[in-house]
């Protein structure tokens, strides 16, 4: 196929945006070239909000064929956490086929150099923007997100974290020149002259396994990160979760093939029911890199397993929150408990334990005792979920039965501070939407240990009463380094205990948000600016997005001699 985009095309389209993002990430000012409004879309070739639920309703009940090498099958069965079937069918592979498919267009790609590949990354990118709208329904009606959610996360801001990995890949490649003249004296002799080239090499295939939750949002950064260092990407979706992950790489193999490169460095491998294709594929010699989002048990198995491949995963927490003190009672409330209810809690990032003094706090609304702080919590959570279209619009659905299932045997494990209760979607009636429940647990109790230092992912928290401050701080570092953390919150007016919860954090190694009571939330992380875990407790292993994220998907090859 001829070439319809030339680099110089590519370098002149995005060369600008791509400085941009490398200036974000040296500043970590805000920056985002993804707009986060909805009615920012419609114009300049993008698809405006009817035209993009039209294309989301176009793709139902359809076979999404992608003309990969090795298709045997087509294969899927997605049922929208909001009740409808997708009905819609995916290429199924023979892995024996499809991998040396992939290898193919290696050397092309790698020779395009990292300039390149970054801004044919940008492109991909640009034109998954301009159909963010058909994207939002993609991931509403795969995770259960509300509308506005799946349109902001899994639209722009997964965009952003794509464009910011893209930005360290470029920093980390072109680091080391591309060549140098290599002089060495030799007092009267002639001196050593050499030319030495340094090349960027791929490691492989990099394969990325998608999560149910944030298909794009967690998996955007993995799928760009190995592209541009030169890797082939084969996506495998959760199989809850297909069509997100499979309308990008439709994309990609577009651009790829516009751009002159073989559409076939990008891939999917959707999976039969119960196929579990993901430990398979894990295991192949030609797979060289994975990317995972998921359980910790499987996490584990990928790390310890996977040993012939660079694996970068992010597995399970206990997120918990330290509550010392406060001088905006209604502010902290109000922020916590949009944090607790945002998406019913299905983010890895959600708070769980929330750690506050027996005798209480103090707050500029005067002392308040443990039990009235968890009472006016859970008075806060109410008032924001009083409406059901609002709360509707916050909650989202649950994403599968077993975040159902946690949900409901949560009051069994201690006292009930909030009950949690059904809330109803005329749009949608068979959509399972539940507020949060806040469990009130003693810290002192072995058996209320087992519920708090145990992950219990979805709209479930615990009010940990603890004998002090110091006690809290404690139990906070044990958790971190024995189960790990995604983010850590802290409430105080006391700048010592400030500086003791930020060294907790520091030596366990968890990103911490301290006081917040505004628009910014715990549970949320901006790119270019905020990490995304930290890669150095047991929840993650990597962190979204730095250097040491990107610099291992490719090695420096130096070709050092004579000029021929």
């Amino acid at each position: 196929m001829a070439a319809e985009l030339t680099a110089h095309d590519l370098i002149a389209k995005h060369r600008p945006t791509l400085d941009q993002a490398l200036e974000a990430i040296r500043t970590r000012a805000y920056w985002s070239p993804h707009p986060e409004h909805p009615k920012a879309y419609g114009e300049d070739g993008s698809l405006s909000l009817a035209e993009g639920k039209a294309a989301f309703d176009a793709l139902l009940g359809t076979r999404f064929d992608l003309s990969q090498p090795g298709t045997d099958d087509f294969v899927g069965g997605e049922v929208s956490p909001y009740g409808p079937q997708l009905g819609i069918t995916y290429p199924h592979a023979d892995i024996d086929t499809l991998l040396p498919a992939m290898r193919a267009g290696m050397r092309a790609w790698r020779e395009a150099g990292a300039e390149t590949r970054a801004v044919t990354c940008l492109e991909i990118l640009a034109r998954i923007s301009a159909r963010t709208h058909e994207f939002a329904h993609a991931v509403m009606h795969t995770s259960g997100q509300a509308f506005m959610m799946a349109f902001q996360a899994g639209g722009p801001h997964a965009q952003d974290r794509g464009l910011e990995a893209v930005a360290y890949a470029y920093v980390e490649q072109v680091r080391t020149p591309d060549t140098a003249e290599w002089t060495k004296p030799q007092g009267k002799r002639d001196p050593l002259v050499l030319t030495k080239r340094f090349t960027p090499v791929a490691r492989g295939i990099a394969l990325l396994i998608g999560c149910n939750t944030f298909p794009t949002w967690n998996g955007y950064p993995g799928l760009f990160a190995s592209l541009a260092t030169g890797n082939p990407v084969l996506v495998k979706p959760h199989p809850r979760a297909v069509l997100p992950l499979a309308l990008t790489v439709r994309v990609a193999r577009e651009v790829l093939a516009e751009a002159g490169f073989d559409p076939n460095l990008v891939a999917l491998a959707a999976e039969r029911p119960g196929e579990g294709i993901a430990k398979t594929l894990a295991v192949r010699p030609e797979i060289k890199i994975i990317d995972y989002t998921g359980s910790t048990s499987f996490g584990d198995w990928l790390e310890a397993n996977a040993r012939q491949a660079q694996v970068y995963t992010e597995k399970a927490g206990v997120n918990t929150v330290v509550v010392d003190s406060t001088d905006d009672y209604k502010g902290m409330l109000a922020n916590l408990a949009f944090s607790l209810s945002l998406y019913s809690g299905q983010m890895c990032t959600t708070p769980q334990n929330l750690l506050l003094a027996r005798e209480g706090i103090a707050t500029d609304q005067g002392h308040k005792t443990y039990d009235e702080v968890v009472a006016d919590l859970g008075k806060a959570v109410d008032g924001l979920l009083g409406d059901d279209a609002r709360a509707n619009g916050l909650l989202g659905a649950l994403v599968n039965p077993d975040v159902k299932a946690r949900l409901e045997a949560a009051p069994g494990l201690g006292e009930v501070a909030l009950a949690s209760k059904e809330i109803s979607n005329p749009e949608f009636p068979d959509a399972v939407v539940r507020t949060p429940v806040i469990v009130k647990l003693d810290g002192a109790k072995p058996d209320a240990e087992a519920a708090y230092m145990s992950e219990c992912f979805g709209p479930v928290s615990f009010a940990v009463a603890v004998d002090s401050t110091g006690d809290a701080l404690e139990l906070l570092r044990r958790t971190v380094r024995e189960k790990g953390a995604m983010t850590v919150g802290a409430y105080t007016t006391s700048p010592e205990v400030a500086e003791a919860v930020e060294e907790v954090c520091l030596e366990e190694c968890a990103q911490l948000s301290l006081n917040l009571t505004g628009g910014v939330y715990v549970n949320q992380t901006a790119a270019f600016s905020d990490f995304h875990g930290s890669g150095g407790n047991p929840a993650a292993n990597a962190a979204l997005c730095d250097g040491a994220f990107v610099a291992n998907r490719f090695r420096v090859v130096e070709v050092r001699g004579k000029t021929v």
